[in-house]
C-alpha cells in the first residue's frame, strides 16, 4: 500500500504545483495519468472514501483481466488439444512416407508456434491437488492418443459424467450410481480444485463433440 499512496501523493503535489502560481499554467501531464484519469476517473485522492473506491474499481479490473486471461486460456489448450488429436488421426496410417513426413512437419510447425504463446493464470494448489490435476490431465492425454475414436468418445463421455456428478446442481433429481463414469477418472477428478474442475469440464466438453463428429465420419 505504501507504493500506492506515494504514487498518489505524487500525483496530488505534482497536480498542486502545476496549478499553483501565476502565469505558469498547469503542468504538462503524463500519458499515464490520462490513461489513469479515463479508466479510475480524477487521480486526485481527496478522502479515505475515494481512495477505497479507487481500489474497488482496480480489483474489478484484476478480477475482469483474470477471467479474459482464462478465456484465452482455455482456446489456447483447445487449439493444442486439436494438434494432438490430429497427430494420432488414423488418416495418417493410409498416407505415403513422403505425405505422412511433409503433414507432419506441418502439424510441428503449428505446434511450434502455438508454443510461442505463453498464458498463466495461476490457480493455488496444494501438492495432493497438483498430483490429482497430473492424474486427470494424463487420463486425457491416454483418451486422446487412442487410435480407435469410438472408444475415445466413450470413456471420453464417461469422464465427463463424472464431471457432472461432482457438481451437485448437475443431476441433482438423479441417482449418481445410475450413472456410467470411470471411477478412476472421478476419483482423481475429485481431488482437484474447482477451478481446475471447471476447467477440465470445458475441455472434456469440447473433445467430446470433436470425437462424436469424428465417429459420424467413420
Amino acid at each position: 500500500m505504501s507504493n500506492g499512496r506515494s504514487h498518489f501523493a505524487m500525483m496530488n503535489s505534482y497536480r498542486g504545483a502545476g496549478g499553483g502560481g501565476g502565469g505558469g499554467g498547469c503542468a504538462k501531464r503524463s500519458r499515464f495519468d490520462q490513461q489513469f484519469d479515463s479508466e479510475f476517473g480524477s487521480s486526485a485522492v481527496t478522502s479515505t472514501s475515494r481512495f477505497v473506491d479507487i481500489l474497488d474499481q482496480l480489483d474489478s479490473k484484476v478480477e475482469s483481466l483474470r477471467k479474459d486471461a482464462i478465456v484465452l486460456r482455455d482456446k489456447k489448450d483447445f487449439l493444442a488439444m486439436s494438434v494432438d488429436l490430429l497427430k494420432n488421426n488414423e488418416y495418417l496410417t493410409g498416407l505415403n512416407e513422403n505425405e505422412r513426413e511433409e503433414i507432419n512437419c506441418y502439424v510441428q510447425r503449428i505446434s511450434n508456434r502455438l508454443g510461442t504463446v505463453e498464458l498463466n493464470v495461476c490457480t493455488v494448489r496444494d501438492p495432493s491437488q497438483e498430483d490429482s490435476l497430473h492424474s486427470v490431465n494424463s487420463l486425457i492425454d491416454m483418451l486422446i492418443s487412442s487410435a480407435d475414436p469410438v472408444v475415445s468418445r466413450q470413456k471420453c463421455q464417461q469422464f465427463l459424467n463424472a464431471c457432472s456428478t461432482t457438481d451437485t446442481s448437475v443431476y441433482s433429481e438423479l441417482d449418481p450410481s445410475t450413472i456410467c463414469t470411470d471411477k478412476k477418472f472421478e476419483s482423481a477428478l475429485l481431488g482437484c480444485t474447482l477451478d481446475d474442475q471447471k476447467t477440465i469440464k470445458k475441455r472434456l466438453q469440447a473433445l467430446l463433440g470433436y470425437l462424436t463428429q469424428q465417429t459420424i465420419v467413420h
